[in-house]
């Protein structure tokens, strides 16, 4: 059994630029926290093996998907939920002005950042 502060998390830098706080992990899943400063902008990325379920907790962003012919744009709030299929594209960014923070949960667990493969960007970086 695990139990993780989110104060005592380790802290990474996602291949997609954003900063993430490992909480827990199973054989079967992954859930961290992830944070992504105001003014900022993912790198767009697809997961080579695993998807990801996100809940947003605080801030204001947008999230770009993108599988095969399926292409949107979503708000994000807190109390928002969506799913990234693994091949999916995927980039986000925070348009407000507090950290853009949510949960995500990876099935199965975040193999590393090789996992993450580089796509095109939909909105410019910074």
């Amino acid at each position: 059994m695990q139990t993780t502060r989110l104060a005592d998390a380790n802290l990474v830098t996602a291949p997609d630029g954003s900063e993430i706080r490992e909480l827990v992990a199973t054989s079967r899943g992954s859930m961290v926290h992830c944070t992504l400063q105001p003014g900022k902008t993912s790198l767009a990325v697809a997961h080579r093996t695993v998807d990801e379920v996100w809940h947003f907790i605080s801030g204001v962003g947008q999230v770009w998907r993108k599988n095969d012919d399926d292409e949107s744009v979503v708000d994000a709030e807190p109390g928002l939920s969506l799913s990234i299929e693994v091949g999916t594209h995927f980039q986000f960014r925070n348009t407000g002005d507090e950290n853009l923070c949510f949960i995500i949960t990876t099935i199965p667990p975040w193999s590393g950042e090789d996992q993450a493969q580089r796509v095109p960007n939909y909105w410019p970086t910074v």
